[in-house]
């Protein structure tokens, strides 16, 4: 059982990863994903920084629980997807912003993959 969480935990690792390196490397291919079309000047590099690093924390601190085996790397992962999904229903509810179900589940289904990795694999707190 451990085996397949250890596998669900991976593949959002390495795809936050991948994204991070996209929105760095190659951001007019990912940025539709999210509905963006990308600015200029200081909005483009605000969207490319924000989002690679957004991408590139969530992936590093999800392999770095995995390999280091630490509960307490699981925690930024879970309250960054987590305060995601919450912003995007306010956002929803306070400014007329459209309610992206496609990005808001995958998002509460990995902070809750995450939440049960942090009980279940961790040796060390």
């Amino acid at each position: 059982m451990n085996a397949i969480l250890r596998l669900l935990v991976l593949l959002p690792g390495v795809l936050f990863l991948v994204m991070g390196l996209r929105w760095l490397l190659a951001p007019r291919g990912i940025a539709p994903e999210f509905g963006l079309t990308l600015q200029s000047g200081v909005g483009l590099s605000s969207q490319i920084g924000d989002m690679a690093a957004f991408f590139l924390l969530l992936g590093i601190c999800i392999l770095t629980a995995l390999v280091t085996q630490r509960r307490f790397w699981y925690y930024p992962p879970m309250i960054l997807l987590s305060l995601t999904a919450l912003s995007r229903v306010l956002a929803w509810l306070i400014h007329d912003a459209a309610l992206p179900m496609n990005l808001i589940t995958p998002e509460i289904v990995v902070a809750l993959i995450l939440l049960v990795a942090s009980r279940r694999l961790p040796d060390r707190a």
